[in-house]
């Protein structure tokens, strides 16, 4: 038996024998610890920025890091459409397929990620204009994208390699892709903000050294570490059958990324207009305690996919049912509990970020509006990526445009006509409450049918 292959079935088949709640805490923890940190040291690059360069930094990193996230989403997307695919084929037994799955990736990933970047550099004020750098936001803008567009290629990569380990059972290695940056920014930034007076650029520096730290961690892995797929000139060639596949599949992140984007096009614009330059500094506070507070959600819904995917490709129907019925009671719960903390916590959560006086009168309410539907998220969240799961490309697109697409951005559009900023704030608890109905159903019919 060959070297690889022995490595798969050590790794892998233990998501077809193990419990589902040790699965869950095996998978899901060193996926949610992994968004911790990295929540972590963005929540820490705002304080930064907020403290030392100011509210118009924060509104900054805000207009920027959607543009950048959306062409580092290609390496996400292309990361869960083939992870998809792997684990199905290592649930199935079929290890040849799956080195060709992954060799596709990477020449997927670099060739679209690469195009993209050059896009960028070109269109760049358009691009700022366009996700709502006004005002005085754009000078701080420009001076932060000039830096942090060239950090996106590593991202791109260590996000794509980071599903693909997950995918072969190394969630602790998963875990890990994401702690290097997040240690090595937070070590960089008060280096290079405040010790060598660099400002915002100081704290696009810091990023992109830190991305790069990860990719090349990720390259280890497969070249020297343990993975059980390699990196081999002959799976680099692309086949049609396999790229359409990946796309197929990977066409659903990249679509929520994409429409997080478009949102975030919508979502700066209206708050400048119907109020000002420091609304985007209030939502760029919101963003970062929404990434750091679901995290352990976050984690639950990574750890879902690959045992779903492998139990849906072993014809494990039982487990599969298990899994979901687990992850969203364990996710409800803790998705409570960081609602009920939101709540006692919001003025001392807002202070961390900003001393300004309208920071501090503005941010606190609007902060527990935004988050009011928080309990009832895990249903959607488990609901799409389900489908994403077991390879059902268009009902998962479907549940995963829900939240954003069909109903977050028309309420963000509409409501601020008659609400104002309230309408905007009170756009998000009524889009996640609709988008939890909506899947509900897909969901209850997909379970009954296993």
């Amino acid at each position: 038996m060959e070297p690889n292959k022995l490595g798969t079935e050590k790794k892998s088949n233990t998501l077809g024998t193990e419990s589902i709640d040790k699965l869950l805490a095996q998978q899901g923890v060193p996926a949610g610890i992994g968004f911790l940190v990295m929540s972590i040291y963005m929540i820490v690059d705002t304080i930064f920025v907020g403290h030392w360069v100011g509210p118009m930094g924060i509104a900054a990193i805000t207009v920027v890091l959607p543009i950048t996230f959306l062409i580092a989403s290609i390496g996400m997307s292309i990361g869960i459409g083939g992870a998809s695919i792997i684990s199905r084929a290592l649930g199935a037994d079929d290890n040849e397929h799956a080195q060709k799955v992954f060799g596709n990736q990477i020449t997927l990933n670099m060739s679209i990620a690469t195009f993209f970047i050059i896009m960028g550099v070109i269109f760049k004020e358009d691009l700022l204009l366009l996700f709502g750098a006004q005002g005085e936001i754009m000078r701080f803008a420009k001076a932060y994208f000039n830096v942090i567009l060239f950090g996106v290629p590593f991202l791109s990569w260590a996000m794509m390699s980071n599903h693909v380990i997950r995918a072969q059972g190394f969630p602790k290695i998963a875990m890990n892709v994401m702690l290097l940056p997040a240690i090595l920014n937070l070590i960089l930034d008060p280096l290079f903000i405040y010790g060598f007076d660099w400002g915002l650029e100081g704290a696009a520096y810091a990023t992109v050294l830190s991305y790069a730290a990860s990719a090349s961690y990720t390259l280890w892995f497969f070249v020297k570490g343990d993975s059980d797929l390699r990196i081999r000139r002959k799976n680099l060639i692309l086949h049609w059958g396999i790229v359409s596949e990946i796309a197929a599949l990977g066409v659903v992140s990249l679509a929520r990324q994409g429409v997080i984007s478009v949102l975030s096009i919508i979502l700066n614009n209206s708050l400048y207009t119907y109020g000002s330059e420091i609304y985007v500094s209030v939502y760029g506070i919101i963003n970062r305690v929404m990434m750091f507070s679901m995290f352990p959600i976050t984690g639950i819904t990574q750890g879902f996919l690959p045992i779903t995917s492998y139990n849906y490709g072993a014809k494990n129907y039982d487990r599969v049912k298990e899994t979901i019925r687990k992850s969203i009671g364990y996710g409800s719960l803790i998705a409570l509990f960081i609602y009920a903390c939101i709540l006692f916590f919001q003025v001392p959560i807002v202070k961390l970020f900003s001393s300004n006086k309208e920071i501090l009168a503005l941010t606190p309410e609007a902060l527990a509006i935004v988050f009011m539907a928080t309990p009832f998220i895990l249903i959607q969240l488990i609901g799409s990526s389900y489908y994403q799961a077991i390879g059902k490309a268009r009902p998962a697109l479907l549940l995963t445009l829900t939240k954003q697409g069909f109903f977050l951005i028309p309420l963000v559009y509409i409501l601020p006509k008659f609400w104002g900023l309230y309408g905007i704030w009170y756009a998000f608890p009524i889009a996640d409450v609709l988008s939890t109905l909506v899947t509900a159903v897909f969901l209850w019919k997909a379970y009954r049918n296993l």
